[in-house]
C-alpha cells in the first residue's frame, strides 16, 4: 500500500517524520476498518435487501436479462453498453459474487483515493502529500455515494476512476481520450470531459474520447438494438429508468424542477435553458482552473456540471461533488475550512440531519446535494494560485495566552482562543449536525424496561435515604392547582430550546469571543450527558409502576405496555439521568449571571433554572438526583472549556504583549516560508503528472498540461 501510494504521488523524498508516519499508519488502519465495516454492512443483509441493482441485472439461471427488454420495470437502469459489459456476470454462486463485487468496489475506492491525491494542486507541502491518500480514501469510504453504490451493487465508481486516470495517470493523449469515452459509455454525462480536453488544448484526447464513446454505443446498439432504442430514444438517455425522476434520489436539475411541480413542455424548456447556462458557466470556470494549474478542481467542477445537467443523477453518481473539496475559498485562515467542511458534511450525512423539518427549508433539504453541485460548478469563489492568499491566508486573531492555563492538557496547543466571530453558515450547520447526532445517540441508548425501572428504584431509594424524595408530593400538589399545572406544562415544553438558542444568538452577534467559550461548554456538557444516557438508563417517575405519579405533559400512560404508547417511537423515554432540561437551563443561568451587564438581568437569568427544576419535578419527568446529574455535566463542561481554552476573561492587550505577538507572528511567517521553500524543492523531485509540485513549475500552466 505504501509503495502504491508513493508511486501515485510521485514522491521519492525522505519521510517527513516519525509522527507523520504514525498518523498515516493510523489513517490506513481507519481505512481498513471502514472497508471491513462496509463489507459487513452489505453482506450481512438478507437476500433481496442487498446488492439490489446487481441482483436485478441477473436472471434466475445466472445470465443477465436479455430476453424481452433489458429495461423492464425494476430491472436494469444503466446504458446498453453497461449491460453488454455486465452480460457475462452470473449468480450461480450468489454469495461469492456479492463478496467479490463488494471487495472489488472497495479496491476501486482505494485506487480512486490514490489517484485523487496525485492530482492535488501544487505546491503541496510534504506532510500534506504524505497524508493525502489515506485521508482521501477515508472520505470516499464514508461518503453517501460510495455507501449507496456498495448497498446497490452499482458501477458508478468506475467512471470516476477512469476519468481521474485519464487526467492524472495516463500521459498518452489518445489513451486518455479512450478512458473518458469508456466512462461516458457507462455514464453519458461524463462526455463533458471530452469538451474539457478540447478547450484545454488536448484536441487528440477530445477526439479519441468522442470516438470511443460513439464506438461503444454503436457496439451496444448492434448487439441490443431494441434496448438501445428504449434507452436513447424512448427514455432520452436513460431519463426515468431506475426510479421515478421526481424522487429525492434524483439530484439533477430535471429532478428538482419536477419536485417543484413543473411538468410537460414548460419543464423541459426550462431544464434545457438551465442546463445550457450551467454547462457554459461551469465549463468556462473549469477551463480557467485547469489553466491555473488546479486540474483536479477543474475535473471536479466539470463533474458537478455533469451532475446538474444529466436528466437523472442518482445518489451513487455524486462523487464528483466530493472532489470539489480541494478548492480553496476565502482569504482568511478562519474561513478556509468552511467550504471543505460544508462539502464533507453534505456528502456524508443525509439531508434530514443537516436541516430541521421546517416547511420553508424543505426545498433546500430535498435538493441539498444538487445545491452543493451547483455551488461548486457556478458559484464558489475558488482562489487562483496567483492569489497572495493561496498559500498564506490572513492569519486568525488569537487571544493572548493566559498563564493560569493547564499546560499539561495534551490538546492545549490546538485549542487557542479565537477572538473573531465564527462563520455563521458553518456554525449553524455544525450545531444542527451535533444536535441530530445527539438525538440519534439518545434514542439508540434505550435498553430494556426492567433495567431502567431497576435504576429508577435505586434512585428512589437513595432519595428516600437522603430524605429528598419530594417528587410525589410536588407532582400531586401541582395537579391540584390547574393554572400552576398549565404553567409548568407549558414551560417544560417550550423554553428548553428557545432560551439556550437565544443566548447563543445574542452572544454570536454581540460578543463573539464569549460565544465560542459558551458554545464549547454546552457542547461538552451535552456529550457527557450522552455518556450518562448510555451507561445508566433510568425510568423517570412518570414511568415507574406502582408509585402513583401523574404525567401532566403527555397524559395518561399505559404502564402495562412496554412501549408506553406512541411516544417511545420518537424519543428515548429512559434518557433521564442526567437531566439536560435542568442542565441546559443551569448553563443559561450561569452564562447570564457571568455576562449580563445589569443586576436585574442576572436575577432574571437565575429564575430560568429555578423554574426548570420545579417543572421537571412537578410534571413527573425527572427525579431530584437527575437535576444533580445535569448540574454535574454542566460543571464538567465549563471545566473542560477552562482547561482547554483558559479563563473566560481575557488578558488586555498592552504594547508589550502586542509587540511580543507581532514578533512571534513574524518569526512563524519566516519559518513557514522557509519550510515551504524546502518542501517545494522536495516535491519537485520526481513528481508525476498532475501533482503540481516543484519550484520550477509555472503558476499558470499552459493549456493542455496535466500538471
Amino acid at each position: 500500500m505504501a509503495e502504491a501510494e508513493r508511486g501515485a504521488r510521485g514522491d521519492v523524498t525522505a519521510e517527513p517524520g516519525a509522527r507523520a508516519g504514525v498518523v498515516r499508519a493510523v489513517l490506513w488502519l481507519v481505512v481498513a476498518v471502514l472497508g471491513v465495516r462496509q463489507m459487513a454492512a452489505v453482506l450481512d443483509r438478507r437476500p433481496g435487501e442487498k446488492l439490489l441493482d446487481l441482483e436485478s441485472w441477473t436472471g434466475q439461471d445466472g445470465i443477465l436479462h436479455v430476453t424481452g427488454s433489458l429495461y423492464e420495470p425494476g430491472r436494469f437502469a444503466g446504458t446498453p453498453f453497461a449491460g453488454l459489459v455486465l452480460r457475462p456476470l452470473t449468480t450461480s454462486a450468489e454469495e461469492a459474487l456479492g463478496v467479490v463485487w463488494t471487495f472489488g468496489s472497495l479496491l476501486l475506492v482505494v485506487a480512486l483515493g490514490l489517484v485523487a491525491a496525485r492530482g492535488l494542486p501544487g505546491p503541496v507541502a510534504r506532510r500534506t502529500g504524505y497524508l493525502a491518500a489515506p485521508v482521501a480514501v477515508t472520505l470516499f469510504m464514508v461518503s453517501l455515494p460510495v455507501r449507496n453504490t456498495l448497498y446497490l451493487g452499482q458501477t458508478s465508481i468506475l467512471p470516476v476512476l477512469l476519468v481521474l486516470l485519464a487526467f492524472f495517470a495516463v500521459r498518452q493523449e489518445r489513451l486518455s481520450g479512450v478512458l473518458v469515452g469508456l466512462a461516458a459509455a457507462l455514464q453519458p454525462a461524463v462526455l463533458l470531459f471530452a469538451v474539457l480536453f478540447w478547450f484545454t488544448g488536448r484536441r487528440r484526447a477530445a477526439v479519441a474520447g468522442g470516438a470511443s464513446f460513439a464506438f461503444c454505443t454503436a457496439l451496444a446498439w448492434a448487439a441490443m438494438p431494441h434496448d438501445s432504442w428504449t434507452y436513447w430514444v424512448h427514455h432520452v438517455a436513460g431519463a426515468g429508468l431506475g426510479g421515478n425522476p421526481d424522487s429525492l434520489a434524483n439530484q439533477s436539475l430535471h429532478g428538482a424542477l419536477l419536485r417543484f411541480g413543473l411538468q410537460g413542455p414548460l419543464e423541459i424548456v426550462l431544464f434545457l435553458v438551465l442546463a445550457v447556462a450551467v454547462t457554459v458557466l461551469g465549463l468556462r470556470r473549469a477551463v480557467r482552473y485547469a489553466h491555473d494549474g488546479q486540474l483536479l478542481l477543474a475535473v471536479a467542477v466539470t463533474g458537478c456540471v455533469a451532475v446538474a445537467v444529466s436528466p437523472t443523477t442518482w445518489q451513487h453518481q455524486l462523487l464528483w461533488v466530493l472532489l470539489a473539496v480541494v478548492g480553496r475559498v476565502g482569504t482568511k485562515a478562519s474561513d478556509r475550512l468552511v467550504w471543505p467542511a460544508v462539502v464533507v458534511l453534505v456528502l456524508t450525512l443525509p439531508g434530514k440531519m443537516l436541516l430541521p423539518n421546517i416547511g420553508a427549508l424543505l426545498p433546500v433539504r430535498d435538493n441539498v446535494l444538487l445545491i452543493a453541485a451547483l455551488g461548486a460548478a457556478c458559484v464558489a469563489p475558488f482562489l487562483p494560485r496567483t492569489s497572495p492568499h493561496w498559500q498564506r491566508p490572513v492569519p486568525t486573531d488569537y487571544a493572548v495566552p493566559v498563564a493560569s492555563r493547564f499546560s499539561w492538557v495534551p490538546l492545549l496547543p490546538f485549542w487557542r482562543r479565537v477572538l473573531s466571530r465564527p462563520n455563521l453558515l458553518l456554525e449553524l450547520l455544525l450545531i444542527r449536525v451535533v444536535y441530530s447526532a445527539y438525538a440519534k445517540v439518545r434514542l439508540a441508548a434505550a435498553v430494556g424496561r426492567p433495567t431502567a425501572e431497576e435504576h429508577g428504584r435505586q434512585i428512589h431509594s437513595l432519595e428516600q435515604w437522603l430524605r429528598i424524595d419530594v417528587e410525589h408530593w410536588v407532582n400531586h400538589t401541582v395537579v391540584g392547582i390547574p393554572w400552576l399545572r398549565e404553567f409548568f406544562d407549558y414551560y417544560y415544553s417550550t423554553f428548553h430550546f428557545i432560551v439556550p438558542l437565544t443566548i447563543l444568538g445574542v452572544l454570536y452577534v454581540r460578543r463573539p469571543s464569549d460565544y465560542r467559550w459558551a458554545r464549547s461548554s454546552i457542547g461538552f456538557a451535552t456529550v457527557l450527558a450522552l455518556v450518562g444516557f448510555w451507561l445508566y438508563p433510568l425510568a423517570p417517575p412518570r414511568l415507574m409502576p406502582g408509585l402513583g405519579f401523574i404525567d401532566t405533559v403527555h397524559g395518561m400512560q399505559d404502564l402495562s405496555s412496554p412501549d408506553f404508547g406512541a411516544l417511545t417511537a420518537v424519543t428515548n423515554q429512559y434518557a433521564a439521568m442526567p437531566s439536560l432540561h435542568f442542565g441546559w437551563s443551569l448553563w443559561c443561568g450561569l452564562v447570564i449571571l457571568v455576562l449580563a451587564p445589569k443586576g436585574w438581568m442576572k436575577a432574571l437569568g437565575l429564575l430560568h433554572p429555578l423554574f426548570t427544576v420545579s417543572c421537571i419535578v412537578a410534571t413527573g419527568n425527572h427525579w431530584i438526583l437527575d437535576a444533580v446529574g445535569g448540574a454535574t455535566v454542566v460543571g464538567l463542561g465549563f471545566g473542560l472549556t477552562y482547561a482547554l481554552a483558559g479563563p473566560r476573561r481575557l488578558l488586555p492587550k498592552t504594547p508589550e504583549t502586542e509587540a511580543t505577538e507581532e514578533a512571534k507572528g513574524t518569526e512563524e511567517a519566516a519559518s513557514t516560508r522557509g519550510t515551504e521553500a524546502v518542501e517545494g524543492t522536495d516535491e519537485g523531485a520526481g513528481t508525476g503528472p498532475g501533482s503540481g509540485g516543484g519550484t520550477e513549475e509555472p503558476v499558470a500552466a499552459p493549456a493542455g498540461r496535466t500538471t
